[in-house]
């Protein structure tokens, strides 16, 4: 059987956002959210967010201090899943791993631990699951909120997010949630994933210079993933 594939994205076919307008409208929609379905697919193996004291530590090479920032937030995640159970909004988060690991990922991964233990619901595919949808390009950034909007997030060749593209289409919108969802299913729960794959591992080499990449990011008011 062939893999799924997912739709075509066509960016004159929806609306461009800024990062901020981007920022405003999904909060907007998320916050509007009531007994319904959200998925992410994350497949860019490097960011440079903006605003995470642990992402900082990491790009300074502070590693236990990453780790130890992480464990601060745990009350914060509790209450946004809490939350979340309360409008019956349920957030389904699917990140594709390369190996070896980047910096990057191997940090995201203790996060996204973390987030599954609090209740998130993240699973883990590899590269060469989504190697056929991946023929002609890399699958893009996408979230789509409540069956309803999907937005394609850009980044910068850095990794630092410069805003996105809004689709409302409603044929375009469920292709995208059926792919993800189909990937889910396929996919591995992210805690039995870490133990297996990261747990083990010594922390990560950063780059030389990331800060001046970063530091360049912001100036131009991009950031975070």
């Amino acid at each position: 059987m062939r893999d799924p594939l997912p739709p075509t994205l066509v960016p004159e076919q929806g609306e461009r956002l800024t990062r901020d307008a981007y920022k405003q409208d999904f909060q907007a929609c998320d916050a509007a959210l009531r007994d319904a379905d959200s998925w992410k697919l994350e497949r860019r193996q490097h960011f440079e967010e903006q605003g995470s004291a642990s992402r900082d530590a990491l790009r300074r090479g502070e590693w236990q201090k990453a780790l130890r920032l992480l464990g601060d937030r745990r009350d914060g995640l509790l209450a946004t899943v809490q939350e979340d159970e309360r409008k019956g909004h349920r957030f389904h988060r699917v990140r594709v791993v390369e190996q070896p690991l980047t910096p990057y990922v191997q940090w995201e991964l203790h996060s996204h631990r973390q987030r599954a233990e609090c209740g998130e619901r993240i699973r883990v595919v590899s590269a060469e699951q989504v190697a056929s949808a991946e023929a002609e390009r890399v699958l893009p950034e996408i979230v789509v909120l409540g069956g309803a909007t999907l937005f394609q997030v850009l980044y910068t060749e850095a990794g630092a997010a410069v805003g996105a593209v809004r689709y409302t289409d409603h044929d375009l919108v469920r292709g995208w949630e059926n792919y993800i969802r189909k990937l889910y299913e396929a996919g591995e729960d992210v805690r039995s994933h870490f133990e297996r794959e990261v747990a083990h591992l010594p922390p990560p080499a950063t780059a030389p210079g990331a800060a001046a990449v970063v530091a360049a990011a912001d100036q131009d008011g991009v950031g975070d993933h």
